[in-house]
């Protein structure tokens, strides 16, 4: 799953033969949909020359908000619901420190919530250059919670037990009463500062308490789950620029939040209890059991984010995996880097 893994030393993608190429295309299709973004030979001129004199070159902010609401678009992320031109561009290509990105993120929480209208957004932060790279987020969402291993016992999310040890070695201090719902740092990673952690405070995480329509027992498991996914782990690819810390969000699928996360026993292993409780014939997968207790938990969620007032959606259209395309804008899973 998730790990704390060191991709230093690895050169960045730009700076390489055919970037121009690749830029050029990229302008020509920006252009194609901007007709009124100035004269295409004059920008293709200025980034040849540009590209010739440092191995790279720089979006404008409409090249930017383009690039990224393709990427979207194209990656599979986007919501059925949510137009893809809707998403909000935050322009962050200054912010190289640890601790403004850090910031920015937890600000990027705040927006993106709201009072519970989940609004799409994206947050572009510094890019790879020839001469540093880009700061880089080492979490796979900017919210996740702890797992705890106790011996043969595992508490909290099982899927994130090792991003837990791999923080605590580098001086995160877990509550001393480890709960289910213990919020992990931001672990970020810039050249020239090294790895950082920042805790992301708990007020802007916005939370949802879980109640079932039909069973009350069920607000009895004490169970919630934060209100938006923002995918923090990677890199948004424009014209032959990488920007390795761009995270961003649409809105949850109802069965990430109970199939995936409360159901699933590699996270936090909840279903065969709540059979129970439903008196349900465990003995065997063939009675389907797993499948009843994944749509009761599903029925929680919708049921418990709608009384929030909290965006979710309940279509398995409405949120897919994430699509790498060939060409054209578009968010990219990380390269491999080596394990620390």
């Amino acid at each position: 799953m998730t790990a704390l893994r060191d991709d230093r030393g690895l050169l960045p993608a730009v700076g390489r033969p055919g970037l121009f190429d690749v830029a050029e295309r990229f302008l020509r299709r920006f252009h194609g949909a901007r007709p009124r973004a100035g004269e295409l030979e004059t920008r293709l001129a200025k980034v040849r020359a540009e590209i010739a004199a440092t191995g790279t070159y720089r979006h404008t902010p409409a090249e930017l908000a383009f690039g990224a609401r393709i990427a979207l678009r194209e990656s599979g992320w986007c919501p059925d619901g949510v137009p893809w031109r809707g998403l909000l561009v935050r322009d962050l290509r200054s912010v190289r420190d640890a601790e403004d990105v850090a910031e920015e993120c937890v600000r990027h929480l705040r927006m993106a919530t709201g009072g519970g209208t989940v609004r799409p957004m994206v947050s572009v932060f510094a890019p790879d250059t020839p001469w540093r790279p880009g700061p880089r987020i080492r979490n796979d969402q900017l919210v996740r919670y702890a797992g705890y291993r106790d011996g043969d016992r595992v508490h909290g999310d099982r899927r994130f037990v090792d991003f837990t040890t791999a923080v605590c070695r580098l001086g995160w201090l877990s509550p001393g009463d480890q709960g289910p719902f213990d919020l992990l740092p931001l672990v970020v990673e810039t050249g020239h500062e090294g790895v950082r952690l920042h805790q992301v405070p708990r007020a802007a995480v916005l939370e949802v308490p879980l109640a079932h329509p039909e069973l009350p027992w069920f607000a009895g498991l004490a169970l919630r789950w934060h209100a938006v996914p923002v995918v923090s782990n990677m890199r948004l690819h424009i014209g032959g620029i990488d920007y390795p810390s761009a995270p961003f969000n649409g809105v949850y699928l109802a069965r990430g939040i109970g199939e995936e996360s409360f159901a699933d026993d590699a996270a936090y292993g909840l279903g065969r209890g709540v059979a129970e409780r439903l008196g349900l014939d465990t003995s065997s997968d063939r009675t389907l059991w797993r499948e009843r207790v994944g749509l009761e938990f599903n029925r929680a969620v919708l049921h418990s984010f709608d009384r929030a007032g909290v965006s979710v959606e309940h279509s398995a259209d409405a949120y897919l995996p994430a699509i790498e395309p060939t060409g054209g804008p578009a968010f990219l899973r990380q390269a491999p880097v080596r394990q620390r």
